[in-house]
């Protein structure tokens, strides 16, 4: 009687005020983690009270003591609880949970009922929210499942895949995940890659001044930045034995390790009980180098892992939140193995002894990695916003599926947000730089060029002011910047992102590190090799080298350069110098390289050698044959040295010959040497060499080569697609 009475009240509230009807969104949260994803959200819609009405739903273990009493953490963010239902049945086990799930669909009907929501707001993919989903879903609620899409390796993917089959509509965080949905025949126009909306607060905030404060707050006085190991380990519930015996080999190989360790206790899933028993039976609660907690406050967790040496265990903020901050990660067991993940992580996916998790932890702990931005850019909530207010209430509830499976979604549109996914390219050359936004399909969307100032602090001023002006133009391009990619002139490291010795062309510009200062500015994850090794990566994922696993790319420009792609991947060699094409020498006593050795390739054949000779045959009077059109303040150039020869000048002839079969020669030491199938030239003087190279080839080459191709480069900005590959092809899984 009471709930009919109810229902006959709001109906007349909501008859009333038709003309102003706002969104009526519950959010539903279960548990520690999944609030930290919630709460931007929460906070995004109570902003907007204009439009939407707020409604809090709290279960699961928020309500436990032995979890913390996470509820209070709500409250204290000063959101107003809705309701409180106890959902979980005590026991840490496989029947306790289905008991809890029982449960909470029990008590859920009649709060959905009281509350009559628009929309329910469902995270992830714990039990409880499957509960929830269920609940919504049979009373004919309109569901938003957050993350779907994602495949991480346990039971939790069936438990996810169930939901999304539940729910209408999905704000999924990375672009494998809505290929994911996709396949699953979900309706594309009710998917938006939004990102993960803890990045919006974790970007936000993870550098705090007082973060030195809230470190020693649970670690004591005398811990030291990047000094200590933050570790989270849960069980895995379709095969708790095997992940209670990796929890015992973490601990020892912690114990060993001997490093101040905050450790958390492990989430409310069948097998957590066995954990904390050994946790216990170890003394890791009273031993002086751990602190073990059942939780802390999510803006105090992000300094944390932040400012941690490693984060070693098997939860997903290793594998997501952590990646933002390049901290460390040595994930244990399978339980995230089927993520996506940056380079920081580390895979022990056999964890099953204490040696191999303690060398884990030897070759991560007090690592730095470049920053991954994989789930997300620090937008997702105002995406998910926009994408709420277009949910028509009058469009059927009724779900649609999508078949047949699509298999490429890259084209596909979404009638939402949906950028994109694009990376930004910078080509540091000896006269200009260039800044590009390059699409996935190495399409240059908008490119800016300005001159190379000579000094270093001016360089690095102009760098950045140009990498931010193309930011903020991508927001309108429409594009998402994945990260940025550098290409300049000298010898890199780049797994550092250090110009280790430059070029004679860009002058301040040895050992300079590039990737910090910009990654520190953007926020985006920085990769910085040369431009010979860029020219390669362009022609091997848009030019003649796709699909081709062994190949090389000589640049015949002003240098000469180039690239070796062996078996797929570039060789760089110990000292970072193995694709120096430029100076293989082909004569003891030729004339003087750059480099400071006579009888280089680039002493004979690259844009410098050539216009020297022209000008010295100019100088003498030997250059200029009838049919040439020379004006007498023009510049000479390498260009007036090949016009005088196909003019018929046998001197111009000459030169262009010996720098031909300087260059053959030189291309057929790297043919003996690496054996490629293909050679890709590459440069304003590409096109020129193709034939007489070939050529040379052809007559000195072992007969086991005869067959290799010499081929021009049809690709017109090499270095900036390959500056932009090096982001674009960015998806490192290692396994220990």
């Amino acid at each position: 009687m009471q709930r009919a009475k109810e229902k006959m009240e709001r109906t007349d509230m909501e008859d009333n005020n038709q003309g102003q009807r706002k969104l009526r969104v519950c959010v539903a949260t279960c548990n520690r983690a999944d609030y930290s994803k919630l709460a931007p959200i929460m906070s995004g819609i109570k902003k907007q009270a204009e439009e939407f009405e707020l409604e809090v739903v709290v279960l699961g273990s928020h309500l436990i003591d032995d979890y913390g009493n996470t509820f209070r953490m709500i409250e204290q963010d000063d959101f107003d609880i809705g309701s409180k239902l106890h959902t979980i049945v005590r026991g840490e086990d496989e029947a306790a949970m289905v008991e809890s799930v029982g449960l909470a669909l029990v008590k859920l009907p009649d709060v959905l009922q009281r509350l009559r929501p628009d929309i329910l707001i469902v995270h992830g993919d714990r039990f409880d929210a499957l509960a929830l989903a269920t609940a919504a879903a049979l009373m004919n609620i309109r569901i938003l499942h957050l993350e779907g899409g994602e495949v991480s390796g346990t039971i939790d993917d069936s438990i996810r895949h169930s939901i999304t089959k539940l729910a209408h509509y999905h704000a999924c965080c990375t672009r494998r995940a809505e290929q994911h949905l996709i396949a699953m025949c979900e309706d594309h126009s009710r998917i938006l890659l939004a990102g993960c909306p803890s990045y919006d607060k974790l970007l936000s905030t993870n550098h705090r001044d007082d973060h030195m404060d809230i470190i020693k707050s649970w670690l004591g006085d005398k811990v030291q930045d990047r000094d200590y190991i933050v570790a989270l380990q849960h069980p895995v519930t379709t095969d708790i034995q095997h992940s209670i015996k990796i929890y015992g080999l973490m601990l020892d190989a912690l114990l060993s390790f001997n490093k101040k360790t905050l450790i958390l206790f492990p989430n409310i899933d069948a097998g957590s009980k066995e954990m904390v028993r050994v946790m216990r039976k170890k003394g890791i609660e009273q031993h002086p180098n751990f602190r073990a907690v059942k939780h802390i406050p999510f803006e105090q967790f992000i300094q944390l892992v932040c400012h941690a040496g490693c984060m070693i265990g098997n939860s997903s903020c290793g594998v997501r939140e952590a990646g933002a901050f390049g901290t460390p990660v040595i994930n244990l067991g399978t339980r995230q193995t089927g993520r996506e993940t940056g380079e920081n992580v580390l895979h022990v996916r056999d964890a099953d002894t204490q040696n191999k998790v303690y060398h884990a932890l030897e070759l991560q702990f007090g690592k730095r990695y470049p920053c991954s931005k994989i789930y997300g850019d620090g937008n997702a909530v105002p995406r998910i916003l926009k994408f709420l207010r277009t949910i028509d209430l009058d469009e059927p509830l009724q779900k649609t599926f999508c078949f047949p499976i699509v298999k490429d979604s890259i084209s596909q549109d979404i009638d939402h947000i949906l950028e994109t996914q694009s990376a930004l390219a910078v080509d540091l050359g000896g006269t200009n730089l260039r800044v590009a936004i390059v699409s996935m399909r190495g399409k240059i969307v908008k490119k800016y060029t300005q001159p190379n100032p000579k000094k270093y602090e001016d360089r690095m001023q102009l760098i950045l002011k140009m990498c931010i002006d193309a930011t903020r133009d991508a927001v309108c391009l429409n594009c998402r910047i994945l990260g940025v990619g550098v290409s300049t002139g000298g010898r890199v490291n780049p797994q550092e992102g250090v110009v280790v010795h430059s070029t004679k062309l860009i002058q301040e510009w040895s050992s300079v590190d590039l990737r910090t200062p910009i990654a520190d500015v953007l926020q985006l994850p920085v990769w910085v090799d040369n431009d010979g090794n860029c020219a390669a990566l362009a022609e091997r994922k848009f030019g003649h080298g796709k699909g081709v696993e062994d190949f090389v790319t000589v640049i015949t420009g002003t240098g000469i350069g180039g690239g070796i792609i062996h078996q797929n991947e570039l060789i760089y060699g110990s000292t970072f110098c193995a694709a120096e094409l430029g100076h293989i020498m082909v004569s003891l006593e030729g004339p003087e390289c750059s480099c400071g050795g006579r009888g280089c390739i680039e002493a004979y054949a690259s844009g410098m050698a050539l216009q020297k000779e022209a000008k010295r045959l100019h100088d003498g009077d030997m250059l200029n044959v009838d049919g040439m059109d020379m004006k007498l303040t023009e510049p000479i150039t390498a260009a007036h040295l090949i016009n005088a020869a196909r003019l018929g000048n046998c001197k111009a002839d000459a030169v262009l010959n010996k720098a031909s079969v300087a260059l053959g020669v030189g291309i057929v030491n790297m043919l003996h040497i690496v054996n490629p199938s293909l050679v890709i030239l590459s440069g304003i003087l590409a096109s020129y060499y193709q034939a007489p190279v070939q050529h040379i080839i052809s007559e000195r080459v072992l007969d086991s080569a005869k067959n290799i191709k010499v081929v021009t480069s049809e690709l017109e900005e090499p270095a900036l697609l390959g500056a932009a590959s090096m982001v674009l092809d960015y998806a490192t899984r290692r396994t220990y």
